[in-house]
Order: C-alpha cells, then sequence, then structure tokens
C-alpha cells in the first residue's frame, strides 16, 4: 500500500483523519496515517509554518517510502507561511491554492534530493474543518444529535456557494457559527460524529478543493 502522513493541527483533524478519510482510502491502496503538529510534549497548539516545515521536512527525510500532506486551516492561519498575506483580488479558491503553491516550493528549496516535488502534497482546509460538514446540514444536526438544528444549519449553507465559502471571521467562521446555535458543542468528539453521519461522499460532492485532495490522496502510487 502506498503511505501517505498527514500533518494535522489538531485533535479534530488527528480524528477525522483517522476515522474517516483513512477508511474511505483503504479500498484504493493508501494508507493514511494523521500526526499531529508539533514535538512530544507539545503537540497541537497555534499553527505557524515554523513548526509545520519542521514537522514535514523530519517526515520526508526520515521515510523516504511515504508521502506527506498537510490538513490546516486557512481560519486562523499561523505566522511565517509563504504566500502569506495573500492578494486581496484573489477569491477565497486562489488564496489558497496560492499559499499551497508558495509552501511547496518552500518545502522543495530546502529538500530537492527527498523528492518533495513528488511526495509532498500540502492542502490548506478553506476556511475551516467545520465548513466540511456543512456539506448535508440534515446529516450534520443529525451526527450531534441536535435535529431541530437541521434548518438552521441549512440556511447558512445556503448563504454561500459552497460550504468552503462560509467565511473566514471571527464572529462567522463555521466552528463559531456552530458554537451560537449549540454552546455545548464539543469539537473533537462531536466534529467527528458528524463527519461519519456527513460522510465523504458528501464532502466531496459540496467542497471542491477537499474533493480535489482527495483525488490526489486517492491516487498515490507505492514508493
Amino acid at each position: 500500500m502506498a503511505r501517505v502522513l498527514v500533518v494535522v493541527e489538531g485533535q479534530t483533524e488527528e480524528a477525522f483523519v483517522g476515522n474517516v478519510l483513512a477508511p474511505a482510502l483503504w479500498d484504493r491502496n493508501v494508507y493514511a496515517t494523521a500526526i499531529l503538529l508539533g514535538r512530544p510534549g507539545h503537540k497541537g497548539g497555534r499553527t505557524n509554518y515554523a513548526r509545520v516545515c519542521r514537522d514535514v521536512l523530519t517526515f520526508l527525510k526520515q521515510d523516504r517510502s511515504a508521502y506527506c500532506t498537510t490538513m490546516v486551516d486557512l481560519y486562523g492561519l499561523g505566522a511565517g507561511f509563504p504566500g502569506t498575506p495573500a492578494p486581496a483580488h484573489l477569491s477565497n479558491m486562489e488564496k489558497v491554492r496560492h499559499i499551497e503553491a508558495a509552501v511547496k516550493r518552500d518545502i522543495c528549496d530546502h529538500i530537492p534530493d527527498f523528492r518533495p516535488d513528488r511526495r509532498f502534497i500540502p492542502y490548506l482546509q478553506l476556511h475551516e474543518y467545520e465548513g466540511l460538514l456543512f456539506s448535508d446540514p440534515t446529516s450534520f444536526a443529525a451526527g450531534i444529535n441536535q435535529g431541530q438544528l437541521a434548518h438552521s444549519f441549512q440556511q447558512i449553507r445556503d448563504g454561500f456557494d459552497t460550504p468552503e465559502d462560509i467565511n473566514n471571521n471571527p464572529n462567522t467562521a463555521p466552528s463559531k457559527r456552530v458554537l451560537a446555535l449549540y454552546p455545548g458543542y464539543r469539537k473533537v468528539i462531536e466534529g467527528t460524529q458528524a463527519a461519519k453521519s456527513v460522510g465523504i461522499a458528501s464532502m466531496r460532492m459540496a467542497c471542491h478543493h477537499f474533493r480535489e485532495w482527495v483525488e490526489v490522496l486517492e491516487n498515490v502510487e507505492e514508493l
């Protein structure tokens, strides 16, 4: 099987990779493993580029038989990422691709002999993990045992072209909208339950950038 190491910024993404994404890749002979950002004893926390870069370089150098990708939110993106700030005139999708391309170039410049051009797949979530859950508002509400919120979730979803466009703002980012309706929302536990309820197929259908990432992962070849 081809192996993919997924550098994630938090426990929610770690649980998502382990419980939702990885099983979806098994029938493509791809084995994905989430690795929480940071050194032992300092896992998770603020996602600045120095930490992401260090981990990506370490994993690419330690294991030449594996790919490395990232799952990091654009919302609240930490300091130092190549390509930031992205030009204001770009669309949300263009900003993410602009930053991803800059990160890819930087990693390739650091260790060209380790083939990051092939083995490194940068991915930024646009804008935040919870955006994926709005791919199916009814299943999202059911997954967190709050079926009465399905209509409210649908109204949020209907205000944007795609769930990935739900905006990058301290008050109106996807998770903030969920917390405003359901203050008891537990990001790790219920965020994973909701992802299972919504399902990869719905996320791929509604979230273009996420779909592109998954398609790349599905088609990596054993090294």
